[in-house]
């Protein structure tokens, strides 16, 4: 009997539950698997006694980052980890984005401000709309959109997320999202599992340090062509080319019309299965296999 963990973290008032993790601790037991769901920094968690922790719900690692590192450096020496470390410390930090872009993948440009480097209104947008979030974050935390008569607002938030130990990206705000908002593909097992599609999460004025609803309007979605040609070329740019259990794919339509790269989420996507419970049993199915 294979002894899976389902790796999540403890439940606050910044986390919202995880409503997969029921759906898939009783797919897997129902498959003959022991599971069971784990704490990330549960300190009485033995990490050998699992032949498979699948990170799930982590939903707090992105302001713990470097303890959540060091526990997914060190929980890979012990048990098989997926995604594996290297991968995960790769994606905890959205400078990956470059890399992507490196490599020819269409993505949202974005522009990197870290700790200790100089910024002021000169390094801001004048003419357009755009976003300051944090390299390590999640369900849009610490982000917000402004408009050039918001500097301001936005140089106080570099400074507060700086002081934070934060790095921060500028990207202009993608006009396209409040139209045909952000799709998110699913894959699991190396296989399209599912899409979903979701509203525009940054209302203008919203302050940054505001909580966000993470997933606005979200309703299934079959993705096109263009989507799929897209995913799969930022899958293959994952460098070192690691065995990924699960992965996560957001598009947004750029400037010219086509799908490109908003986020790759490789560490702990939410899998959306109350859409699309029929693929349950195929997640149930690939955990089982990896």
């Amino acid at each position: 009997m294979r002894h899976v963990a389902l790796v999540t973290c403890r439940p606050g008032p910044e986390v919202v539950a995880d409503p997969d993790l029921p759906v898939l601790l009783a797919a897997l037991r129902d498959a003959g698997a022991r599971a069971e769901a784990v704490v990330w920094d549960d300190p009485d968690a033995d990490w050998a006694a699992f032949d498979l922790a699948v990170i799930r719900s982590t939903w707090d690692y992105s302001w713990r980052a470097a303890e959540f590192l060091a526990w997914a450096a060190r929980a890979g020496r012990l048990t098989r980890l997926a995604n594996p470390a290297d991968v995960i410390r790769w994606n905890a930090d959205k400078r990956y984005l470059g890399d992507l872009a490196a490599a020819g993948i269409p993505t949202v440009p974005t522009r990197y401000v870290a700790p200790g480097e100089p910024y002021g209104p000169a390094e801001l947008p004048a003419d357009h709309e755009y976003v300051v979030k944090p390299t390590s974050g999640a369900g849009a935390r610490f982000a917000a959109r402004y408009t050039p008569d918001e500097h301001a607002t936005a140089l106080r938030q570099l400074e507060r997320m700086h002081a934070e130990g934060f790095t921060a990206m500028i990207q202009p705000y993608v006009r396209s999202i409040d139209a045909t908002g952000e799709r998110a593909l699913q894959f699991f097992g190396g296989r399209l599992l599912h899409a979903i599609r979701k509203g525009p999460v940054l209302a203008p004025g919203t302050p940054y340090d505001a909580r966000k609803t993470a997933h606005p309007g979200v309703r299934a979605w079959q993705p096109t062509d263009a989507e799929l040609a897209v995913a799969d070329r930022a899958l293959t740019a994952v460098p070192d080319a690691p065995d990924l259990l699960y992965a996560r794919v957001d598009l947004v339509d750029g400037e010219d019309g086509q799908p490109c790269v908003m986020e790759l989420e490789l560490v702990e996507p939410h899998l959306f299965l109350d859409l699309h419970p029929a693929s349950v049993g195929r997640v149930a199915e690939a955990v089982l296999a990896y």
